[in-house]
């Protein structure tokens, strides 16, 4: 089943990932794919705050990897280089348990999920396309 969203704008992204967070429940995996600039971090940043509270501080994975909100984990696998790596910084252990927001989760495909909700975000501009599958 796929369901696809054309949204106009940063705060229709924002809207769309705000009621998407209210869907989740633990444990569940949520694969973001897109190009550099979509909307990947934005779209788990606002989940992150939707589930956590507006006040919540939200850095970028990109460099420590991950970073871990009591039952939410948010990996960015952007510099992952081999498989081997995912279960030394828990991975595996943690989509048994956590909502877990994954950028970039190619590397990760033989270990994630059967019933990982895949999202897609595509654009131009402003403009951006959001397929779930």
């Amino acid at each position: 089943m796929e369901k696809v969203y054309n949204l106009n704008g940063i705060q229709e992204t924002r809207a769309w990932a705000r009621d998407f967070a209210k869907t989740l429940k633990a444990p569940c995996v949520v694969a973001l794919h897109g190009d550099l600039g979509m909307g990947k971090s934005e779209i788990a940043r606002t989940i992150i705050k939707t589930l956590k509270g507006e006040d919540t501080v939200v850095p970028s994975p990109t460099f420590t990897i991950v970073q871990n909100y009591d039952g939410i984990s948010h990996f960015d696998l952007y510099r992952i280089e081999d498989e081997s790596e995912l279960t030394e910084i828990g991975l595996p252990y943690v989509i048994q348990k956590d909502i877990t927001l994954i950028e970039w989760p190619d590397i990760a495909k033989r270990i994630l999920p059967e019933d990982t909700i895949h999202v897609y975000i595509t654009g131009e501009g402003d403009s951006r396309t959001i397929s779930i599958k």
